[in-house]
């Protein structure tokens, strides 16, 4: 029990924070996001990196400090792994799921995200496999202006067949 309540002090404190206490910015609306950045693909212990971009949409609705939503995504990835009989590649993957976030001040939100996750994954002169997963992560969204914001975020992608992928992106985005 002790070891219990350690714990959520942290959780107790970020909630009570001054911080906290300070006029929340808007983040609900429609979004669309342009993200990039580092692709970490890894097939039963055979891991190579590469470069991911792709496009979000969303949308996000605010109570209070409290802000949830839903996020569309499709990505396409460099990652390659070479081998002698061939080549895999790690091509487009398709994201949806929900993120659940606190207006941390009128510009920042830091979010938690999860949901269903399906790669591609081919060998050339042979086809692809999709594969379907679970993708976990989070960030943090800054706003620029009323409607323009940036992001940062990491996420945990894990497929069928022994398939982990690992990414840290960074976007710019618009909100209508």
């Amino acid at each position: 029990m002790k070891n219990l309540i350690l714990a959520a002090m942290p959780i107790v404190a970020l909630f009570s924070s001054p911080v906290l206490a300070q006029e929340a910015g808007d983040f609900t609306g429609v979004k669309a996001t342009a993200i990039a950045g580092y692709d970490d693909f890894d097939q039963n212990g055979a891991s190579v990196d590469g470069f991911a971009y792709g496009v979000a949409l969303g949308y996000d609705r605010q109570t209070s400090n409290l802000v949830y939503g839903v996020e569309l995504e499709a990505t396409e990835s460099t990652t390659r792994i070479k081998n002698a009989p061939g080549r895999i590649e790690a091509g487009r993957d398709f994201y949806a799921g929900a993120r659940l976030g606190i207006a941390a001040s009128e510009k920042a939100l830091v979010y938690i995200k999860a949901g269903y996750t399906n790669a591609r994954v081919s060998v050339p002169g042979f086809g692809g496999q999709n594969g379907d997963g679970y993708r976990v992560g989070g960030g943090v969204e800054y706003k620029l202006s009323d409607k323009i914001f940036t992001r940062a975020e990491y996420r945990f992608s894990n497929y069928e067949a022994g398939i982990e992928r690992q990414q840290a992106l960074v976007g710019m985005g618009f909100k209508f």
